[in-house]
């Protein structure tokens, strides 16, 4: 197939942070009227899940095709990289530097580090392109797709992931991006499927497991959830209508798709799941991973949230179930290509989604 090479005109109000390396990267605004830090909810921590990694592959590795459309995007060819740990995507992902001084950031993956990367890297430039500017998100230059090497290009954000095990004013600021997130993104902008139509299959794993799906699971689970598993199933097949609704929900919500930046903003990054959900749809993702991260109870966090303390107590409660049951579910298949670390970091996040099941139950 012909190589191809796009680029993007800039959106209306957006700045590109790879040509234009000293511009500040667009941030989501602060929020008043959130308690200081180590007050409330803010102070209870647990042990931090696995690491979320996938294997990376450097610059260098990239075909002298892509790398030479790379350049063509950010108007000269790249001189200097920086490979980017953390995140669950194989491939290339890489900070970069022009002979012009630009910069930029580069995810590029072929079907042999993963077979269903691609396609992935293929919808997030979709949806990239399509996210207004005041959604905190980097801006897409440009794109790559020959039909075996997808690149994206994005513009650099000067930022940083959060730590882990989160500190309660880092937790607090992405909160925040998460209100602003649920304001600009409602009603849902970007032509994105509906949650019901997207997690149909990932929000049944419960049914699943009870049909047998992965054979005996007794000694996976542990006694407790497989005596459950009639109850759960029972429960997660009523989330669809309840997380339904009209506002752009990011899906994928983790520490490492999570940027700083040095002015207090927040840049959330990896859009590929992109759906339209109910507003407080976000926040239930994510924050079983943040607890197995070593963050707060989430039950307290939620409930003192805006888009949380709105939501109606039942939609969320048979939500939680679908997710904890997609976690737990996932977690029993064997490790993807290129993405060691997948299966133990689902698990530690269907424990937490579990345990706050259970105490909402």
């Amino acid at each position: 197939m012909r190589p191809a090479t796009t680029q993007l005109p800039p959106a209306p109000g957006r700045k590109s942070h790879g040509a234009a390396p000293n511009d500040p990267p667009r941030t989501a605004p602060k929020i008043p009227g959130r308690p200081p830090a180590g007050h409330g909810t803010m102070t209870r921590m647990t042990t931090p899940a696995p690491p979320a990694a996938g294997v990376r592959a450097p610059w260098e590795a990239l075909p002298a095709a892509v790398r030479d459309a790379v350049g063509e995007v950010l108007g000269a060819p790249v001189v200097r990289s920086q490979t980017q740990r953390g995140g669950f995507s194989p491939g290339v992902a890489a900070r970069v530097r022009t002979a012009a001084g630009g910069t930029g950031f580069v995810k590029a993956v072929s079907a042999e580090a993963n077979p269903h990367s691609p396609e992935l890297h293929r919808r997030e430039a979709r949806i990239a392109a399509a996210l207004p500017a005041a959604v905190p998100a980097p801006r897409l230059l440009g794109t790559y797709d020959d039909g075996t090497w997808v690149a994206l290009v994005f513009e650099e954000v000067s930022g940083r992931q959060p730590e882990v095990p989160w500190r309660p004013d880092e937790l607090r600021r992405v909160l925040d991006a998460l209100t602003v997130l649920a304001r600009t993104g409602t009603p849902c902008p970007p032509d994105v499927p509906p949650v019901a139509q997207e997690l149909a299959d990932a929000f049944s794993g419960w049914r699943r497991l009870l049909d047998g799906e992965a054979g005996d699971v007794r000694g996976r689970l542990g006694d407790r959830t497989a005596d459950r598993l009639p109850g759960l199933a029972a429960l997660e097949a009523r989330w669809a209508a309840g997380a339904s609704g009209d506002t752009l929900v990011h899906a994928d919500l983790r520490a490492d798709n999570v940027l700083l930046t040095a002015d207090g903003g927040v840049v959330l990054v990896d859009w590929p799941h992109a759906m339209r959900a109910a507003p407080w749809f976000d926040l239930l993702v994510m924050l079983p991973c943040v607890r197995a991260q070593g963050g707060p109870d989430p039950e307290e966090v939620f409930t003192a949230h805006p888009l949380g303390r709105d939501a109606d107590p039942d939609a969320v409660t048979a939500a939680l179930a679908g997710l904890a049951g997609y976690f737990v579910r996932s977690s029993l298949d064997p490790a993807p290509p290129g993405l060691p670390t997948l299966r133990p970091f689902q698990r530690a996040q269907g424990d937490a989604a579990l345990d706050w099941l259970s105490r909402r139950l």
